[in-house]
């Protein structure tokens, strides 16, 4: 487990939603692994118009709500979604990039890792938002190819028509009286749910040796969070692993479930925001970055239901902020180096 002091760090290097564009024109450079060159800031984005190509991992409805609070300010700009699990997502770009013809503006998927990927890649482009005086510097990528836009942790959530007693550990999901009882995302659709494994797959008292305890204690594994949420609402599985936000978005619907920060901590993720290297419609990218990042984008993630990332702006009725739970981290570097291998491994065990 790693101190609070080192979380902020760890979750930049690191560390995170979609459907098609028009075709864009990427360079002979693309993918070359060059450095990202920094970009001025200031841009004129008055009568901004044309396709804005936006692939992202968000609810469907969580998308439909902030393109619709985009287009209120720029009307002229007609925004289409991609939207899936952030690994289908990212499979979807790296498809386009090797057929020379990457198609996306702006990614704004599950956690820093996959941008970190992305990067490496030389998939992204840098652009320093004048927003982000506002968002803390250790959740945003110094050479700025993307910038969280907000705290989302993984916690663990319990139907209490289910659960008399509600539980406070990690290990409740492998314990003898919660056999067959507990679900949670894939790592092979959810980036954050890679995030998670690779996460508890480092930190000590966890292990993959964990990880093999919820396989032996029969866990189910479903495609994505929403998945989780689901059974676990329904009461088809008692306990689940699922991010914060759901949670509290079903209990203010009046659900039966409640989240639990464990006592051990949480994995958190920042679902950054960056955008395409030779985006088709960089201006439009540039502005849909800006009002992510404005205090009028991070109130409106606030009033979704998401804790958001920028000084002022509280977070939402039922989530904590950072600096008020522990956090479950791991080296950005090796996390990202890791992936493909740590995929591989779950699948090993679960045998997804």
């Amino acid at each position: 487990m790693i101190r609070k002091g080192s979380i902020l760090m760890s979750l930049t290097a690191l560390l995170v939603f979609s459907g098609c564009g028009t075709s864009g024109q990427p360079s002979a450079s693309q993918g070359t692994g060059a450095a990202p060159k920094q970009e001025t800031p200031k841009q004129d984005t008055a009568a901004l118009s044309g396709k804005l190509s936006f692939y992202t991992s968000q609810p469907e409805e969580d998308v439909t709500k902030l393109v619709a609070a985009f287009n209120k300010k720029y009307p002229d700009v007609k925004v289409e979604s991609f939207r899936s699990g952030t690994e289908e997502v990212t499979a979807k770009l790296q498809a386009e990039n090797q057929a020379g013809k990457v198609q996306a503006d702006v990614l704004l998927l599950a956690d820093s890792v996959t941008f970190e990927g992305l990067k490496k890649q030389n998939l992204l482009a840098s652009y320093k938002s004048p927003e982000l005086a506002k968002i803390p510097k250790d959740l945003v990528d110094p050479d700025g190819t993307y910038s969280g836009t907000k705290v989302m942790a993984t916690v663990l959530a319990v139907n209490t028509q289910k659960v008399k007693t509600l539980p406070t550990s990690w290990k409740a999901l492998a314990a003898a009286d919660a056999k067959d009882a507990g679900i949670m995302p894939s790592p092979l659709y959810s980036g954050a749910a890679a995030y998670n494994v690779g996460v508890f797959s480092r930190t000590d008292g966890f292990g993959w040796d964990y990880l093999k305890g919820l396989k032996a204690n029969n866990i189910s594994v479903v495609k994505g969070n929403g998945a989780v949420l689901q059974a676990v609402a329904g009461g088809e599985k008692p306990i689940g692993m699922v991010v914060d936000f759901m949670v509290a978005r079903e209990k203010a619907k009046g659900s039966p479930i409640e989240l639990v920060y464990p006592s051990e901590g949480v994995p958190v993720i920042t679902e950054p925001i960056g955008i395409v290297k030779n985006a088709p419609n960089e201006k439009a990218a540039k502005a849909f970055v800006d009002f992510v990042l404005s205090e009028d984008g991070q109130k409106l993630a606030s009033s979704i239901g998401y804790t958001p990332i920028r000084e002022g702006v509280e977070a939402p009725k039922g989530l904590k902020s950072i600096n008020q739970f522990k956090v479950l981290s791991s080296d950005i570097s090796k996390l990202t180096e890791a992936r493909e291998a740590d995929k591989k491994q779950f699948t090993s065990i679960f045998g997804q």
